[in-house]
């Protein structure tokens, strides 16, 4: 089917959409718990998502890695439940669980019956308030942690590149140390270290419950007030107060060679604004752009320019995620073709810009994309997981329940004018990092 058979239809269909918000219940515990229910019959499973106002960016300076460290260390177990029961009797019944940190907040959940809710409820309420941490379980997850640095960071050219692009785009805000640390921190971190960051920052009054799938609100806030609502709130917990980073002042640029490096390419991030609570109009103005320059590989500016007419490039793109708690980053990349230089590269992105900012979007593609982002809005409500995770994310991040269900709105008011506006407060080299990945001087390059 081709896009100009399938856009028209879906344009109708966004036009019918029921609200975002459908389904979506709210109320907050007497300890200041926030909770939210999303309810989906479609099939018997529930959702179960405890979200903390904690991540990296709220760790203190010297012992990064401390907030992903203790997610490790709430799987150990409790006065109650021991080392690994949670995740074994979830499995039992038949469901999944995990954790995540981020930098803005560490999130815990359980996908599992709907008739079990009260089962994953009781135990994750248990370990927000009675985690124990053993003397030898410490250690062992401390190592747990160090090789997935190893693993997942230091073996990959890439994941280094973006620490040192974050780095320097983030000179004094926390958003330039790395989620999972630096190593040299991780590798000090301890136990005393761990349970400082538990106690004060695990309490109901720092926490979002979100539950969502084959539920009742009414059983749901019952069974919220059974198992959470006896927790006692950590008083004097004060608002988070994170430092500010001084203005740019000029472009910053790295050049990293690592003979892993399969492809070279070049990088580029702005600073950008985030998605403000009742104001999300410059965010959808980005997103908008992001996709126009860079969502297709066939049809999007920088694809057609660099890859399909000029040929400089075997890959280009952009990308953009305004959910954050402060200033986000915009970000470009080009993979140059055979024989291209990456400087020559980088002149064939400036060049791609400065033709978008003189002559903006095709119109048509900008119907398109506007369309497309808005279904891809509708869709997503089709995974119950994936509410919940777009609810918690956005109110640990410092958004509200209105916010989120006014985000498709938001995105289907943004006009050409609106993203042309947007592109040319950002695209100021003097608030960019550019980088580029190579292989050292005189390695071939793997075809």
């Amino acid at each position: 089917m081709t896009f100009a058979r399938i856009w028209p239809i879906l344009s109708l269909t966004l036009a019918a959409a029921p609200a975002f918000a459908e389904g979506v219940s709210h109320f907050t515990l007497a300890n200041g718990m926030e909770a939210v229910v999303i309810e989906d019959h479609r099939a018997p499973v529930a959702v179960h998502m405890v979200w903390y106002r904690a991540g990296s960016a709220d760790e203190t300076r010297g012992s990064s890695g401390v907030a992903h460290f203790l997610e490790h260390l709430m799987f150990l177990g409790t006065d109650d439940l021991a080392p690994g029961e949670l995740s074994a009797t979830v499995e039992a019944n038949g469901g999944s669980d995990n954790a995540f940190t981020s930098y803005d907040y560490t999130a815990y959940f359980q996908r599992i019956a709907a008739d079990r809710l009260d089962l994953v409820m009781r135990m994750e309420a248990d370990r927000m308030r009675d985690l124990v941490i053993s003397q030898d379980d410490w250690a062992t997850e401390l190592q747990v942690i160090i090789e997935e640095r190893n693993q997942r960071t230091d073996s990959d050219p890439g994941a280094l590149l973006r620490e040192q692009m974050n780095a320097a785009q983030y000179l004094n805000h926390p958003y330039g140390t790395p989620v999972i640390g630096w190593r040299h921190e991780m590798e000090a971190l301890t136990r005393d270290d761990a349970l400082a960051w538990y106690q004060r920052y695990y309490a109901p009054n720092n926490a979002i419950l979100v539950v969502a799938g084959d539920v009742d609100p009414a059983e749901v806030e019952r069974l919220a007030e059974t198992y959470y609502g006896p927790l006692a709130p950590t008083e004097g917990l004060a608002p988070r107060e994170r430092v500010s980073e001084p203005p740019q002042l000029a472009e910053r640029r790295l050049t990293m060679a690592d003979p892993r490096v399969q492809r070279p390419y070049v990088v580029r991030s702005y600073l950008a604004p985030e998605r403000d609570a009742g104001d999300q109009s410059a965010a959808a103005a980005l997103t908008v752009l992001a996709e126009l320059l860079g969502g297709n590989a066939a049809t999007s500016v920088l694809g057609r320019a660099l890859v399909f007419d000029s040929g400089k490039a075997i890959g280009a793109g952009a990308s953009y995620d305004g959910l954050s708690l402060d200033e986000s980053t915009f970000g470009l990349s080009v993979v140059p073709a055979a024989g291209v230089s990456l400087a020559d590269a980088e002149a064939a992105l400036d060049a791609a810009l400065a033709a978008f900012l003189r002559d903006g979007p095709d119109p048509a593609q900008f119907s398109r994309i506007r369309t497309q982002i808005s279904a891809d809005e509708i869709y997503a409500r089709d995974n119950v997981q994936g509410l919940a995770r777009r609810y918690g994310a956005a109110l640990a991040s410092g958004l509200t329940i209105a916010d989120v269900e006014a985000w498709p709105d938001a995105l289907r008011a943004v006009s050409e004018a609106d993203v042309m506006s947007a592109a040319q407060a950002l695209f100021d080299k003097g608030r960019s990092v550019t980088a580029w990945l190579m292989r050292p001087e005189g390695e071939g390059v793997q075809p």
